[in-house]
């Protein structure tokens, strides 16, 4: 599956954002997209998860404010981002599986895009 994530940008503290991930392939809405981040100086973190079906996985630091979505259609999925803080500050990937052993762990992913960058000033 080829991936493409767009969507970031520069924003103020307290917007929004949405991400997008288009793929390629017929048989992606069966693939688990997950979605990671990496922060200048940080290692990669994941954030969110979405099974083919919809289910969904947040980490804890995101929760309430990140919301992840499918339109299987548009062979797309998205991330919500609201309330951002500074702290969000950083390029975000998109990465899917079939069936990712560890949801975490990025070394479980197979395809993963080329990032989009979030920029968030105080």
């Amino acid at each position: 599956v080829q991936l493409q994530a767009s969507g970031g940008g520069l924003v103020h503290a307290g917007g929004s954002l949405r991400l997008s991930c288009a793929a390629s392939g017929r048989t992606f809405s069966s693939y688990f997209v997950g979605w990671f981040r990496q922060a200048p100086g940080k290692e990669r973190e994941f954030v969110a998860v979405i099974s083919g079906v919809g289910s969904t996985y947040y980490a804890d630091s995101v929760k309430g404010r990140f919301t992840i979505s499918r339109d299987n259609a548009k062979n797309t999925v998205y991330l919500q981002i609201n309330s951002l803080k500074p702290e969000d500050t950083a390029v975000y990937y998109c990465a899917a599986d079939e069936q990712p052993r560890r949801f975490s762990d990025g070394r479980s992913w197979h395809d993963w895009g080329q990032g989009t960058q979030v920029t968030v000033s105080s």
